[in-house]
């Protein structure tokens, strides 16, 4: 291998750069901006920092937040404690310090648009504003609006989701998540160093009926707009029969982070999937067990078996759970009420804010706790209710 071509400097371009050069293959990260800021999310999960804990053990400006509130309109709001918090960016600053890694690394950073790519032989050229650069192969990590129609994911509209929000001037030390009727998504705020990431994304509804309904819950909290900075992006969100087919490897290239759709159907993460993709991309060109020919196909089941078949669940579930109902009420609003009376179900949510619960074994933890979970509800259901005083004991 004389040379790969990094197509993209997010957190999943950015990673795959590092590694390569690292191992010492003549890397060439390609992107437009380079480090730019972002305004949704930026937060990464116990799952992302205990694998790679340099996304923890860093001088980045950072926020560390334990304290989340889960709110609907109809059963009200939930305030607990993370006992494995999440650690929020600015997504220029993580980024920035992703680049920087590589940099050191020995990757070669070239501020360019790639403007298309050709197969030559069996590399590429890969056709910038300021020139050609020649490769063996192709890392595609250009996001969800990738422009090059040859490689990466493809997908109909609707196996996206839209995000939009504010970069808000403003503070608060914990996280807000909305869950709004009838409504395939969620609210959110998120504290960052220095500022609030405000924002809703979901699916089934148009963006102006998305912003409005925003505006009016930051409005309800208090939330000034005043100085704050509007975004609108669109994120993968796969349908299930989407991942079957989804086309993230080819001759010569692999598609890593939002450009291969490897986002969660359910919350929307897309960092932590970038990164471990980006590794696992890595380790395909790094190792000889598979050759060029078969490294496309061996990559597929490498994610497919990491976590895609997880994904791919979550895409089935997810409209079960924005959309469905159990006992007679909205599963949100139901698993909020759970979390309020059973120590059991609290300790699964935390679980699954974590990244350590995945969906796949979700089931069969949720059968093997039910009698648990129900019982602590009835009981505390049954002390409020009958017993005087067992609220405040």
């Amino acid at each position: 291998m004389k040379r790969v071509a990094v197509l993209g400097g997010g957190p999943a371009g950015a990673f795959a750069a590092e590694r390569l050069a690292s191992a010492g293959i003549d890397t060439v990260l390609i992107d437009e901006k380079l480090a730019w800021e972002k305004p949704c999310g930026g937060g990464l999960t116990y799952k992302a920092y205990s694998q790679y804990p340099f996304l923890i053990d860093n001088n980045t400006p950072k926020k560390v937040v334990s304290d989340t509130c889960l709110n609907t309109s109809r059963v009200g709001s939930f305030l607990f404690r993370l006992s494995k918090p999440l650690v929020i960016y600015s997504r220029i600053d993580l980024n920035g310090m992703l680049l920087k890694r590589a940099e050191a690394a020995g990757a070669t950073l070239e501020r360019a648009r790639v403007m298309g790519l050709e197969r030559r032989g069996r590399g590429w050229l890969v056709k910038t504003q300021s020139g050609v650069v020649d490769a063996d192969l192709c890392v595609v990590a250009t996001g969800a609006r990738n422009a090059l129609r040859n490689v990466g994911t493809r997908w109909t509209a609707e196996d996206t989701m839209m995000a939009l929000g504010y970069y808000v001037p403003a503070s608060q030390e914990h996280v807000d998540i909305e869950f709004l009727p009838n409504f395939e998504g969620y609210i959110w705020i998120f504290p960052r160093d220095g500022h609030l990431s405000a924002g809703i994304c979901g699916k089934g509804v148009s963006s102006q009926a998305m912003r409005q309904r925003l505006e009016k819950y930051l409005a309800d909290k208090g939330i000034s707009l005043h100085g704050a900075t509007f975004y609108a992006h669109v994120l993968p969100s796969l349908e299930r029969p989407a991942w079957k087919s989804n086309r993230v490897a080819g001759e010569g290239w692999m598609a890593v982070g939002d450009s291969a759709g490897l986002v969660d159907p359910i919350t929307g993460e897309g960092i932590y999937y970038a990164i471990r993709s980006a590794d696992l991309a890595a380790r395909m060109v790094l190792g000889d067990a598979h050759s060029p020919a078969e490294q496309p196909a061996a990559y597929r089941a490498l994610l497919q078996r990491d976590f895609v078949a997880d994904l791919e669940l979550a895409a089935w579930l997810a409209k079960r759970f924005f959309l469905g109902r159990f006992l007679c009420r909205q599963v949100p609003g139901r698993m909020i009420q759970f979390m309020r009376r059973s120590p059991t179900f609290c300790e699964l949510m935390q679980d699954l804010f974590a990244g350590s619960q995945n969906y796949l074994d979700l089931q069969r933890r949720v059968v093997r706790s039910l009698n648990g979970t129900v019982a602590e509800v009835l009981m505390n259901f049954f002390l409020r209710r009958v017993v005087p005083g067992a609220s405040q004991a």
